[in-house]
Order: structure tokens, then sequence, then C-alpha cells
């Protein structure tokens, strides 16, 4: 099948070399312009740019995917079907409708749960044992298509946004690979979505600000969830930090939300709105990952400091 694979972040980039090991015919991707980003104002490329250009594979970076122009280049492809996986922008529906075998989107939950940009962030946030991938035709809705195939993945105490999202881009490269082969041998029927949807918008920088009258469990899955972007924060003593790594623990809780209550070699331990939370990693405004210990050691700070709150 000649095949045209939107695609942008390090989640699109598994399928994508799927489907070029796969021996399909990926005649060109598309995915997002380059970036500036970080203290030299370096150009990045997406992820998926660069695997195309070590396979020699056209690239196309629109700044703008609903222009005609953009579509007559894609037309004039004549891809039989079009693969979309992370891209990034809504697709639009005359192009949905171009390729005659329809538009395959690559999906980070078990549909209709967390339609939406994040769904791997809110699975975690929200404290869920299982998320998965879904494969769909896409519809002019959000995530709203019917579904091809569905694989389910348990989510792991130690797992966090960045880790989860590693482990289903791989079970979605196997499940797109399974999808594509379903539909050229017409052994797949697609099943209209059935339940009651949940949604899953943008994270925003505010999402990963902690409350401490929180219970720790709560707070444990906001820093897994958040974690690498935004990020769960607060302040001590009016410093930001960003709390990487934290569990949750029995411990002598005198609950002051935010106290802390304890300081040993590996952590600071924190009473929160019910339970404690044993907090082991953190990274200061501007400053590299470090000890919780350390940040406080370094700061003269002892047991019965306070962690703002809300």
């Amino acid at each position: 099948m000649k095949i045209i694979y939107f695609g942008t972040p390090d989640f699109a980039v598994p399928s994508f070399q799927a489907l070029i090991e796969s021996g399909e015919d990926v005649v060109s991707v598309v995915t997002q312009p380059d970036k500036v980003k970080g203290r030299g104002h370096k150009l990045s490329l997406p992820p998926v740019k660069e695997l195309a250009i070590s396979k020699g594979i056209r690239v196309l970076q629109p700044s703008g995917i609903r222009t005609p122009e953009f579509f007559d280049e894609i037309a004039g492809l004549a891809p039989d079907i079009v693969v979309v996986v992370a891209y990034g922008k809504i697709i639009p529906s005359s192009l949905l409708k171009l390729p005659p075998l329809g538009c395959v989107n690559v999906h980070a939950s078990l549909l209709p749960q967390y339609r939406g940009a994040a769904p791997i962030q809110w699975a975690l946030i929200n404290g869920d044992e299982k998320t998965g991938v879904t494969t769909m035709f896409m519809d002019e809705g959000m995530d709203t298509g019917d579904i091809l195939l569905k694989e389910e993945v348990k989510i792991e105490e130690e797992d966090n946004a960045y880790t989860l999202s590693l482990r289903l881009s791989h079970v979605g490269a196997s499940l797109l690979v399974k999808t594509l082969e379903g539909i050229k041998d017409k052994l797949i029927r697609p099943v209209p979505q059935s339940g009651k949807p949940t949604f899953a918008p943008p994270l925003k920088k505010e999402t990963g600000r902690i409350n401490w009258s929180l219970s720790a469990r709560e707070i444990s899955n906001l820093i897994r969830g958040t974690y690498p972007w935004p990020g769960a924060c607060c302040y001590l003593n009016g410093e930001k930090i960003n709390i990487i790594k934290a569990k949750v623990v029995p411990h002598d809780n005198k609950g002051i939300a935010g106290k802390i209550e304890g300081i040993s070699n590996d952590d600071i331990f924190v009473s929160t709105g019910s339970g404690t939370l044993a907090v082991s990693e953190v990274k200061p405004e501007g400053k590299k990952i470090m000890p919780a210990s350390a940040f406080m050691h370094g700061r003269h700070l002892k047991e019965g400091a306070s962690f703002d709150t809300l």
C-alpha cells in the first residue's frame, strides 16, 4: 500500500519504524515544522523527520494543512491509506476523505476512554490501573471513529508519563502493523465506539501545581502523570521546586498538609491531606535533578519546614 504518515514526537517513531520494516510503501511523511529550542536557540527537528531523512523518505512540514495547495500536494501522491500517530493537529475532512482505504489513527487509550491530546497523562493522574492502545478509522470528531483493534496494557506502580508513553508507543507500533494487515486482507470489521466517553484535554503548566491538602496517593499520581511536562511543582520558602519522584509510605502523619515530618538519607517525608509522601528526587528551578535530602541539607532546612499551600 502507498502510505502517507502523519506524526511528530518520539511516540510516533516506533510506529513509523514498524511501517518501514513491514515493507509498506511510505511515500511521504508529514510532520510539524522544526522548532527553536534551548538556551542556544538551536533548530530542533521532529523525531519523525530525523528517521525519515535517515531512510530517504520525503518530508513535508506545512505550517498549515488546510490550504488547497497542501491538499493538492497530498492528492498528487495518491496514497491508498493515511496513517496518523500523534501528529499534533486536527486533520481536515478533505484529507480524511482522500485515501480510498481511509485514515487510520493510533491512539494511546482504550477508546472511548480518554479522547483527546493527553490520554497517557490523565490515566496516570486519575490513578488508573490499566490503559492501552486503540487503532481506529478517523472521522471528523475528536477520537470518535470506528475501532479497528485494541490492546490493553497494565500501568505499573513505578510508571510515569515518560515510561508509560515509551511502552505504549511500541504496543501501538505492533498494533498498527496488525491493523494494516487486517485492512488489506479484509479481516477486520470496524466497530462503532460504545460506552460513555471520557476526555483527556491538553495539560497546562498549572495542571502540575501540587495541592498538599489532597491525599498522598493523589499527589503521587499527579507527579507521575505530569513528568516530564509540565512537572509537578510546589514552593518551599518561596523557591519553586519540581518534585520528580515520590511514593506513598506508611509514616507518622501529624496532619498538617505540606509539613516535612522527617528526613532520611534517601527521602523527605511530607504530610498530606491523607497519608504521607516520601519525596526522593526534586528539581529546583534552573537547577539539575537532585536527591530531596541533599536539597534540604543544602538549604539548611530541617524537619518542621512546610511547603507553601495553595
